[in-house]
């Protein structure tokens, strides 16, 4: 019997289906406080766009941020609470009553609406920031509640940097909270301080002393501070929360919250310790973290858990070798389940002759052991000069060219505009090796300079492809700095890759269309074979 038939073996990232299972509701705040740091502010058709893709990823809560900090908030969660329909919409009040009018207001139209009320409960905010004694906080927070209640039959309450309140009087607060009607008790580490053993141990008393406590849903809110939000959170899950306060991408206050898609992949990878779900469509993870990026104008770490852009990428030799073998020897988690097309093989100085040759054989290139042993140690010495090497560096060294001069295709000439009012114009001078210049007059029309060049380029070439992903990334700062094109396409059954450098990103996708165009006339050329048709 083979390892993967053996019952008792439990596949990595398996996830084995059990009636048992409690749901831990995701609460999404990241349009409120991952929208509130510095460099993720967002506009209100921003958020509104944000809402429902959240919406579709299957959060069960939404923080649609704080309607009395302003007259654009206020807007933004009457929008979202007005067209956004699945989860429960969320505005956050602190515990005075205009605040808390003012979210019901905003919050009107929801189909499915909550209250979340914070008051602070420590020493130094009781102190330095609210003035006031333990009684007076009981008192404030129990007259927040009840107003929220004849405004909204669920009502959150969080006691704001609770972590660094005494024990005793939280557990107080908590349960005095619940009589006055609170439906859900939050208990966050505003600063990030806690640790996973300091949580877990907290919220184990809290659900054995809290008053009430097994009549409302127990939550965390963890902050990133020390790097541990996410660990932190799983450990409150362990203990017994059951809503997990989170943001895409870990955006937040200062270092952040913790990550939405890191907690809900951990909990789904080891649903064997932890025995509980979420309501989650993971296959959307990667793309709304894309979409969030996107819309911010932030950029995802490479090393970023679960939606980086190595998330599921290998370099190594040996890592490569095991995932040709099984992909299960170097990943936990299939890179589908988060909605990443596939696991990527990347090919630098550290890559082995397996991984060049899977890769070779999906470029259509068929090499036999003495073939390889004439290509390996150029590939390993074209691998030291670059930091990646690229499909079409492949070629060239298939082909026995300079990857810098590798055509039949070079840019000449490119002028690109953008219209007031909308639309943009592009025109391209190509050279071909056979001598040919075409395109002094190809002018074309698009939705933006970038669109009306490519368009441009298919007219001038009059190659045809799909593009699928459109990627630019900076290399550099500064107002020269370089950005870096990558352009994906879909022609005749296969995915091509191009990219292109420079410091105008027009040039820089042109360069990047136009090796993908040259790949494509090398293949309808009959080029891209050239091993195999040795080996005949």
């Amino acid at each position: 019997m083979s390892e993967n038939s053996d019952p008792a073996v439990t596949r990595p990232g398996a996830v084995t289906a059990s009636p048992a299972r409690e749901r831990v509701r995701i609460f999404d705040t990241t349009l409120r406080d991952g929208e509130q740091s510095p460099g993720f502010s967002m506009s209100r058709p921003q958020k509104l766009h944000m809402a429902h893709a959240l919406a579709e990823l299957g959060v069960d809560v939404l923080e649609a941020g704080f309607p009395q900090a302003s007259d654009g908030d206020f807007e933004a969660v009457h929008a979202i609470a007005k067209e956004v329909r699945g989860p429960i919409i969320c505005g956050l009040a602190r515990a005075q009553i205009g605040d808390i009018d003012a979210c019901a207001r905003a919050l009107e139209p929801a189909a499915s609406k909550r209250i979340h009320v914070f008051l602070a409960t420590s020493p130094l905010h009781r102190r330095h920031k609210l003035n006031m004694s333990r009684e007076q906080v009981v008192e404030t927070g129990i007259k927040a509640i009840r107003h929220a209640r004849t405004l909204c039959d669920d009502v959150e309450f969080s006691a704001e940097d609770a972590i660094r309140t005494e024990p005793e009087f939280l557990i107080e607060v908590l349960s005095r909270m619940i009589e006055a009607g609170a439906t859900t008790v939050n208990v966050p580490d505003t600063v990030g301080y806690t640790t996973p053993e300091e949580i877990h141990a907290l919220f184990t008393r809290l659900k054995r002393e809290v008053r009430g406590i097994d009549n409302v849903v127990l939550s965390s809110h963890c902050h990133n501070d020390l790097g541990l939000g996410v660990a932190n959170s799983i450990a409150a899950v362990a203990a017994g929360a059951r809503q997990v306060e989170c943001t895409i991408n870990g955006i937040g206050e200062r270092a952040g919250n913790a990550a939405l898609e890191e907690i809900v992949m951990a909990l789904r990878t080891r649903a064997d310790r932890f025995k509980v779900e979420t309501g989650i469509r993971t296959q959307l993870l990667y793309p709304t973290a894309r979409l969030l990026a996107n819309v911010t104008g932030s950029t995802i770490p490479r090393n970023k858990a679960i939606v980086g852009e190595n998330a599921f990428a290998h370099e190594s030799g040996i890592h490569q070798h095991g995932m040709l073998k099984n992909r299960e020897t170097y990943e936990i988690m299939r890179p589908e389940d988060v909605g990443v097309e596939r696991t990527q093989l990347v090919l630098g100085k550290h890559s082995g002759k397996h991984a060049l040759r899977d890769r070779l054989k999906n470029l259509g290139y068929e090499v036999d052991e003495a073939q390889m042993e004439d290509l390996f140690p150029r590939f390993k010495t074209l691998a030291d000069k670059k930091k990646e090497v690229f499909d079409s560096d492949l070629d060239a060294l298939v082909l026995g060219q300079d990857p810098a001069t590798l055509g039949p295709w070079t840019l000449e000439q490119l002028h690109a505009a953008s219209h007031l009012g909308g639309g943009a114009s592009a025109s391209v001078r190509l050279r071909h090796e056979d001598g040919r210049s075409v395109g002094e007059t190809e002018g074309s029309i698009g939705d933006g300079p970038v669109h009306a060049m490519l368009r441009a380029i298919e007219r001038a070439t009059a190659v045809k492809f799909e593009i699928t992903d459109f990627q630019i990334r900076s290399l550099s700062y500064g107002a020269d700095a370089q950005g870096r094109a990558t352009l994906t396409v879909s022609h005749g059954g296969r995915e091509l890759v191009g990219r292109g450098v420079s410091t105008d990103i027009v040039e820089a996708a042109a360069l990047a269309a136009l090796e993908v165009v040259n790949r494509i006339e090398r293949i309808n050329l009959g080029q891209a074979l050239p091993l195999a048709a040795n080996q005949a």
